[in-house]
């Protein structure tokens, strides 16, 4: 087991705070260079489907609506996410370093867990847009403007800085006096004050609050607005207008299964206390951080007709 502490550390078990963190989660796994080439085509495609998605709205005006705002918005949140986590990856094969000093470990937990929740509530303000245009298509102009849409962007953005700040802020005061390999592939909350010494239970409650505020509320909020645009769809008249409805929704609800599936799954079996290897939760988290932010664009670009549309256009121009 790697210490990493100096004499001095050693001596003061009051706060030890060593000079970085080595990150260990893939270190004992077979054939971990095939995974690490899959992910860094998969941040590529990221990059490529987010940035492209994002390109689409930007230069065309008829786009320029709050349903497309919340599908840039998503697209941010989706390139954050990923170049939080999968460069420090990928710097680690190729160098041959997993070491991550203090101030950078801290950094990286600040990002990974600040754009996740924001791909949360992405996807809680879609929903919210989808809820609006299809249970009161009239009103939808005036109750959802652009303005109003950015004002409630830039809330969730704002909003999240200070309560991840805090959980950053209150694990830097952590006393790390027995190890400093983190059993994961990035500086992860729960791992990091899994690993220090001392009282943790503060910790460890703010980790489940954030949990369900972030996770199983935002859930439960999309859970509801779908259950009402289900009575709403069935109540229409017009078949087309059902059909119209239900392919609005098809989309969103994809994103919202590929992302929100494997935090349940883990997060349940966490609090089951069911057992499993590092290597099959590591690679199971790591999939649940790639996957949704690279199949996020793909999925919106081919489930929805405008941009289907207008991609289709743009290849067959510079073909």
């Amino acid at each position: 087991m790697n210490t990493g502490l100096s004499p001095t550390e050693s001596s003061n078990m009051t706060t030890v705070k060593p000079s970085g963190f080595y990150l260990v989660g893939l270190t004992n796994l077979k054939n971990s260079e095939y995974l690490l080439v899959f992910l860094f085509l998969v941040y590529v495609i990221t990059l490529l489907g987010n940035f492209t998605l994002m390109a689409v709205v930007y230069l065309h005006p008829q786009l320029h609506t709050p349903r497309y705002m919340a599908v840039v918005n998503l697209a941010t949140a989706d390139i954050l996410h990923s170049t939080a986590v999968v460069p420090k990856l990928l710097q680690a094969f190729l160098f041959n370093s997993n070491y991550i000093g203090f101030d950078a470990c801290f950094t990286q937990m600040f990002f990974v867990h600040y754009a996740a929740a924001m791909e949360s509530l992405s996807l809680v303000i879609m929903a919210y847009d989808r809820f609006v245009a299809i249970c009161f298509p009239l009103r939808y102009p005036s109750i959802n403007t652009n303005a109003k849409m950015f004002i409630i962007i830039a809330f969730c953005w704002i909003s999240l800085i200070i309560p991840f700040l805090y959980m950053v802020l209150l694990n830097t005061k952590l006393s790390f006096c027995t190890s400093v390999d983190i059993p994961n592939f990035f500086c992860g909350y729960g791992a990091m004050f899994r690993l220090a010494c001392g009282d943790t239970s503060l910790q460890l409650r703010i980790a489940q609050a954030v949990t369900i505020a972030l996770s199983y509320g935002p859930l439960a909020f999309i859970f509801l607005t779908y259950v009402i645009i289900l009575v709403t769809v069935i109540n229409l008249d017009s078949a087309k207008s059902k059909r119209k409805a239900i392919s609005t929704c098809v989309a969103h609800l994809i994103l919202v299964l590929i992302f929100y599936m494997p935090l349940v799954v883990n997060y349940t079996l966490a609090q089951l206390s069911f057992t499993y290897s590092y290597d099959v939760r590591n690679i199971s988290i790591i999939l649940g951080s790639t996957f949704p932010p690279m199949l996020n664009p793909i999925i919106y670009s081919l489930k929805t007709e405008e941009i289907r549309g207008l991609l289709f256009k743009a290849f067959k121009k510079q073909s």
